[in-house]
């Protein structure tokens, strides 16, 4: 069990490093790209193209931001033990999907099985929070009932 706990927290903070990596490569790309632009006689079009590359260097710091507090997140998540209600770190299986609740990875797909990686503030997250075996909820006209807390 812990096995699977660590498993799927390395799939998440792997998720994470290849949004970053990406990220910085755009950022890079964006400076390269507003220092080989050289000036012209059409200065108007010059000073356009470094505010683009601006922008784009901007947004991609925010995502590296946001990248970077994801990682903080999982940092923070326990990978062994169990839990009896699901808490970030747990995996929750339902008759509806497994999911691990950390952030939002999407589907991850570990030993065959699939795993929706889900932050405890999604709403699917935040119906999970605090279930145990047995309970049972609706979502989007969907019933899913928790078969096991791990």
């Amino acid at each position: 069990m812990s096995d699977l706990k660590k498993e799927l927290h390395q799939l998440c903070v792997n998720h994470v490093r290849k949004i970053m990596e990406a990220t910085e490569l755009a950022i890079a790309d964006a400076q390269k790209s507003s220092t080989d632009d050289t000036k012209s006689s059409a200065g108007d079009k010059y000073e356009t193209g470094r505010e683009m590359a601006q922008q784009e260097t901007n947004r991609n710091m925010a995502q590296l931001n946001e990248a970077n507090k994801l990682l903080v997140a999982l940092n923070r998540i326990g990978t062994t033990g169990a839990s009896v209600h699901a808490e970030p770190g747990s995996v929750i299986v339902t008759n509806n999907g497994n999911f691990y609740l950390a952030i939002s990875a999407g589907a991850l797909t570990l030993n065959g099985k699939t795993f929706f990686a889900v932050s405890p503030a999604s709403p699917v997250g935040n119906m999970l929070s605090g279930k145990k075996a047995g309970d049972e909820f609706v979502l989007n006209g969907k019933h899913y009932k928790i078969e096991s807390v791990l």
